[in-house]
């Protein structure tokens, strides 16, 4: 199957996708609770803030969103903290290999995190786009759920914009 025809997701999908399935759940059928949350007030204070003379919030397919894109073809993400890694590097795996089946070769990343003044660069491997697959394909299967998992208890959670929601 082309990538075309396969089955693709956003960049949130594949951060909530690590973050909290239940989350993911609640995002694809359109419940959003970000507007509720000054965590992610203050997320976006730090971006807007952060890199002001490059181009921002470069959308590409209606599908992901990019922070910025500079000329040497490096994906650049500005977030507020380390707290969620995993799921932010493969937020930009996913980019990058969204590109790379667009045509766009030599794509590389790399996550700011502007309050620790550190960064890292991100390079997608072999392994990476394999278990990106994998990703896509368990986001479509909570996607497609009728009800959304069950909850699952974490330090996470009560910084969580759907904190709420699921505790309510």
């Amino acid at each position: 199957m082309s990538f075309d025809k396969a089955m693709k997701a956003t960049g949130v999908e594949i951060n909530y996708y690590f973050v909290c399935k239940r989350k993911l759940w609640y995002f694809t059928h359109g419940i959003t609770m970000e507007h509720n949350s000054t965590r992610v007030e203050i997320g976006k204070e730090v971006h807007e803030e952060s890199y002001k003379r490059e181009k921002k919030e470069i959308m590409i397919d209606n599908l992901i969103c990019l922070d910025f894109i500079d000329k040497e073809l490096v994906i650049n993400e500005t977030k507020l903290t380390k707290a969620m890694k995993e799921a932010t590097r493969y937020q930009i795996l996913y980019y990058i290999y969204y590109l790379e089946n667009k045509g766009i070769e030599g794509v590389k990343g790399v996550i700011h995190y502007p309050k620790s003044k550190r960064k890292e660069v991100i390079e997608i491997t072999d392994e990476d786009r394999k278990e990106l697959d994998k990703i896509i394909k368990g986001i479509y299967a909570v996607k497609y759920k009728v009800n959304p998992p069950p909850l699952e208890k974490g330090k996470k959670c009560k910084k969580c914009s759907y904190y709420e929601l699921c505790y309510c």
